[in-house]
């Protein structure tokens, strides 16, 4: 791989990683509502799942869906599903007033939720990344493109996916930035209830074009 290849590759991820999608609003909903340290566990959990599908990417399995359609099929409406599932509890989700609305006082972010457990932010973060199968067959068409064909592969991957990584943790932070500065203005219940109703229908969104996917 030459290092214009590589450039090529990073400029091309910088702009499809920073793209708003299921992943980076997770991120930022998890950081409005319980902050900073609860998002690092959204954002590793969100990885998990994009590194190991990438890598079955490269294993063969984008090849696989390619020739068998209802198996991706069926992958997509399940995937769709879980994120219409998540937009429901979004919009559904409590909400209440806390004293930091009505003083004076700096506010904490996350305090008006009910706290998820580092682990359970995890395991979301897991099943949105991979509640989309089209990522495998995007990593099956866009990684190849920039593995050079009389080099070992195996090494050109690893950068790849090292850059591709620290590419999309860069934007997990934006992202999580933003949401944490959001938390402030988080502390009444009528924003708060129009905050769970912009993430969910956001979330149920997601999941209506997902279902609607053609490959």
């Amino acid at each position: 791989m030459t290092l214009h290849t590589w450039w090529l590759f990073l400029l091309m991820t910088f702009f499809v990683s920073a793209a708003p999608g299921p992943n980076m609003l997770l991120v930022m909903g998890t950081s409005a509502r319980q902050g900073w340290r609860a998002a690092v566990a959204t954002m590793a959990g969100c990885m998990t799942a994009l590194i190991a599908m990438m890598s079955l990417s490269a294993a063969g399995l984008g090849a696989l869906l390619q020739a068998f359609p209802a198996v991706f099929d069926t992958l997509r409406l399940l995937g769709a599903a879980y994120l219409a599932w998540l937009g429901l509890q979004q919009w559904r989700a409590p909400v209440q007033d806390t004293a930091e609305a009505r003083s004076t006082a700096a506010p904490t972010p996350g305090t008006s939720w009910p706290q998820a457990t580092p682990r359970a932010l995890y395991r979301q973060g897991v099943l949105v990344a991979a509640s989309n199968p089209k990522a495998i067959l995007f990593a099956a068409a866009f990684l190849p493109q920039f593995i050079q064909a009389d080099a070992p592969a195996l090494p050109q991957f690893a950068i790849l996916l090292t850059t591709f990584s620290v590419v999309e943790v860069a934007w997990y932070g934006v992202y999580a930035a933003g949401g944490d500065r959001a938390a402030r203005y988080l502390k009444r219940a009528t924003v708060q209830r129009w905050f769970n109703r912009l993430t969910g229908g956001a979330f149920i969104g997601f999941a209506a074009l997902m279902a609607d996917l053609r490959r």
